[in-house]
């Protein structure tokens, strides 16, 4: 034979390795594995490579260490009286069966194994082939572990007592911290890892799985995760999960929340890697830890003031207490407070306006309106605040209510208003001045002209109202704008204030402006080179003003003079002299014209000669 010449035994050879290529095979994992005593177990087996029909038959045998020889029948799927006696009993219970997956692939599922069930399993598929080609049967090795697993909320006491039956009871203020700890070992002989959970049950629910919502754990390959209703918190870090020494594993939730409420419990699990390199629990384990009760501080704020109805006279002092009581955490780590005082007119509705209030920092600030006055906001007992306002004026008649705010505190300085209440209203009366201003007003001399100083005066009667009162007035112009037929809100041009500062606004004609004090009760303003942009209505308007002891002002009282027009005539003179002024430009440009037409028609005939 040459080079390229062919064994006469090839054929032969290729035929019989293509007939291998389609051989019966049949697997099972690779072994050994590891199993608990008491858990359950399930070994999957697949045949492939087979001849005739799709759905294939599988018995399962079992040789124990002390009898390596002898398979013991445990369950078939061909024939329901195939288990031996050692295992009749278990596989009528259902806690032996074989379940199909496929036609081809089933498992063997033990529920709870025993010591005696360690050895070689063996799974052995019936031929329908042709011929008997392949393997048709595969083996594993199974091993029992003694259950070597502990868990309990606290350690085991002396002699192995171990923590009482029945969990204590916990209570947490809303917004504290709830710390659990839990003891987690093994005693296994084999390399395993723990997986350690934090989980909660709704109050008088029953421990399940479907029931029992994990809160944290702490997985075999060491990575903490939370369940998905906390695993916000646990990134904002307020959900933490740690292990202390060997055994110990600790859950701190910060910042509890009325939902946290519940039973909680720790699971351990323990966990191995199988041969094929996967990981498989062999064993699971739950304790109670405690039962845990949200006292949340809306059930427990509440606000009372004193010391009742108040009748005061303006300029008097005002004080006001609030008292906030209730089962409530003391201000600090966990819990942060505010109180604060809203006042609203007789007869409105709602809480009112915001007088003064303390942060929860312990600064205190002032409402819109009140800047400027003398009001103190102070604590003055463990939780009792003052409003005191130094001089009561008649516009802080109403009613008051004290309203207190709690926070609790998140993940650093993070707060979350958690609860608020008002007070019941407190009325506060406060007795009226009895000022009556009347303001009459005129333009001295009736007529002005334009380039002339107009005076305005304005006198003012005062009736009633308390020693030492003030009078300011002010003078404001209406006028017109452009185009437009109604008048411009009211613009002030200058007045006197109670302290007898002169305050300047804006003239309309933008010329100087005075204004004085005349008399002890008699304004006068002056409009000096009056132009035509100054015509308008104008008015007085006095107000009566009292200084109390906090050396504040009050206005008492207030009044409008009727309105004054300020028309800028022009004079006789002027009125005379611009048709004069046309007059002359008109007779001037005739004039041009015509000595001009006689000079174009001279220099005409001048030019024809």
């Amino acid at each position: 034979m040459g080079a390229l010449g062919l064994s006469p035994r090839l054929p032969l050879l290729l035929l019989m390795l293509g007939a291998e290529c389609f051989a019966r095979e049949v697997l099972v994992p690779q072994g050994p594995l590891y199993r608990v005593a008491g858990t359950a177990v399930s070994i999957p087996c697949n045949v492939s490579g087979y001849e005739g029909p799709a759905q294939q038959d599988f018995e399962w045998f079992l040789y124990r260490p002390e009898a390596p020889e002898a398979a013991l029948g445990i369950v078939s799927t061909r024939d329901a009286r195939f288990s031996y006696a050692v295992f009749g009993p278990r596989v009528a219970a259902g806690e032996v069966q074989v379940q199909r997956l496929q036609g081809d692939a089933v498992v063997l599922r033990i529920a709870r194994l025993q010591a005696q069930d360690a050895g070689i399993y063996e799974c052995y598929t019936p031929s329908t082939d042709t011929r008997y080609l392949g393997s048709y049967s595969s083996k594993v090795e199974l091993r029992v572990l003694p259950d070597a697993l502990q868990v309990s909320a606290t350690p085991p006491g002396p002699r192995g007592r171990q923590a009482p039956a029945s969990p204590p009871r916990l209570t947490v203020h809303e917004g504290q911290e709830l710390a659990l700890g839990c003891l987690a070992r093994t005693s296994t002989q084999k390399h395993t890892h723990l997986a350690v959970s934090f989980g909660r049950a709704v109050p008088e629910a029953p421990v399940g799985r479907a029931t029992l919502q994990e809160v944290v754990g702490l997985r075999p390959d060491l990575a903490v995760e939370a369940g998905a209703p906390y695993a916000e918190r646990l990134a904002a870090g307020e959900l933490r999960l740690g292990k202390e020494g060997a055994e110990r594993y600790r859950m701190v939730v910060g910042g509890a929340q009325a939902e946290d409420a519940g039973t909680y419990h720790c699971t351990a699990a323990e966990w191995i890697q199988d041969p094929d390199g996967t990981w498989a629990q062999i064993a699971e384990k739950r304790a109670v830890l405690a039962h845990v009760d949200v006292q949340t501080l809306s059930s427990q704020l509440a606000v009372a003031v004193g010391p009742g109805e108040r009748r005061i006279g303006p300029g008097e002092p005002l004080e006001l207490l609030c008292n906030v009581s209730g089962a409530l955490p003391p201000p600090g780590r966990h819990a942060a407070y505010s109180v604060g005082w809203e006042m609203a007119p007789a007869g409105a509705p709602g809480p009112g306006r915001l007088v003064a209030q303390l942060d929860t920092e312990g600064v205190g600030s002032l409402g819109p309106g009140y800047e400027g006055r003398h009001i103190a906001m102070e604590k003055v007992a463990s939780r009792t605040y003052r409003l005191r306002l130094e001089a009561a004026r008649p516009g802080d008649a109403g009613t008051y209510r004290c309203l207190a705010k709690a926070y609790v505190r998140g993940s650093g300085a993070r707060l979350r208003e958690a609860a608020s209440a008002r007070s019941r209203p407190l009325p506060v009366h406060v007795r009226e001045e009895g000022v009556v201003l009347e303001a009459v007003a005129w333009l001295a001399g009736g007529t002005v002209y334009r380039g002339e100083t107009a005076s305005l005066l304005c006198n003012i009667s005062v009736r009633g109202g308390p020693p030492g009162l003030r009078l300011a007035a002010r003078w404001w112009v209406e006028r017109p704008e452009e185009g437009e037929l109604s008048p411009a809100p009211a613009r002030l041009v200058g007045g006197v204030g109670q302290d007898g500062v002169a305050e300047l606004g804006v003239r309309p004609g933008g010329g100087p402006v005075s204004v004085e004090l005349v008399g002890p009760r008699s304004h006068r303003l002056r409009l000096h080179g009056l132009g035509p942009e100054d015509e308008g209505v104008y008015h007085c308007a006095p107000s009566a003003w009292v200084r109390h002891a906090d050396y504040s002002w009050y206005q008492a009282g207030s009044a409008r003079s009727g309105p004054v027009t300020v028309y800028p005539y022009t004079h006789a003179l002027d009125t005379l002299f611009v048709p004069l002024l046309v007059g002359a430009g008109v007779a001037l440009v005739t004039g041009a014209t015509v000595l001009g037409t006689i000079t174009c028609c001279f220099m005409k005939r001048l030019r024809k000669r």
